[in-house]
């Protein structure tokens, strides 16, 4: 349990450096000031809650102190893509992409917990990314419309990119033979085989409908992602997956 929480406590701080990279990027592609500051609150969401998990590996005991991996992605600039359609492409990947996953993720572990102050701690989490997710879905039901086929076919082959990096990312932290005991699972450490139904269930039952309703061809980028990757091809660039 201490190293669940030890470990989103520094997957939380990363994910403030992310959104703090989009601003600059946001400016660049003349995105409204409000949804700047918006994205600025989340920067701020990402670091309250990295100090939240830091609280709880206190008080299972720990030591809240870590490091930061020395090398750290960067979120793409994009510079084959014009701003605007660069700024799409990395809120595809984080918010619509990552941040969905996690509110899936998060909601089903405080299930789980047992204790009050824990369940308070994902419940406050829990609210915040619902927002950071929400953000995104509305980015994109204001732009999508606006966008033209082209656009629409270059994000979708975006896609195929940007789900293979989420898939890696998260199930990495979900190993299918991680199956805790009740006690452990009451201190929010995830069953790995539940997690991995529940991300796939979210990307083919959430993410990927919404994204088709929206005009992106998400279930061939979907499909395609789960190939394996021709040995002369290299992946497209993605933004890098938010954590839950």
């Amino acid at each position: 349990a201490i190293a669940t929480w030890k470990t989103r406590m520094v997957n939380e701080h990363i994910s403030a450096r992310v959104f703090a990279q989009l601003i600059p990027q946001m400016m660049r592609a003349g995105i409204d000031a409000s949804w700047q500051e918006s994205i600025s609150m989340m920067v701020s969401d990402e670091l309250r809650h990295g100090r939240q998990c830091a609280e709880m590996v206190h008080a299972l005991g720990g030591e809240a102190v870590a490091e930061i991996p020395e090398v750290l992605t960067d979120v793409p600039l994009h510079p084959d893509a014009e701003p605007m359609e660069a700024f799409l492409r990395n809120i595809l990947s984080i918010s619509c992409l990552s941040e969905t996953v996690a509110v899936a993720l998060i909601r089903a572990e405080k299930n789980e917990v047992s204790t009050p102050e824990m369940e308070e701690t994902l419940n406050g989490i829990l609210a915040d990314e619902v927002q950071h997710a929400r953000f995104g879905w509305r980015v994109l039901d204001e732009l999508a419309p606006t966008l033209s086929q082209e656009a629409k076919g270059r994000l979708s082959d975006y896609l195929i990119g940007a789900f293979r990096h989420l898939a890696e990312h998260e199930l990495q932290y979900l190993p299918i033979d991680n199956v805790p005991s009740e006690e452990a699972a009451a201190y929010g450490v995830c069953d790995g085989r539940d997690a991995r139904r529940l991300f796939f269930d979210t990307v083919e039952k959430v993410i990927v409908p919404r994204l088709q309703e929206l005009g992106f061809k998400a279930s061939e980028a979907w499909t395609a992602s789960q190939r394996p990757i021709p040995v002369k091809a290299a992946p497209p660039e993605a933004a890098p997956p938010q954590s839950s």
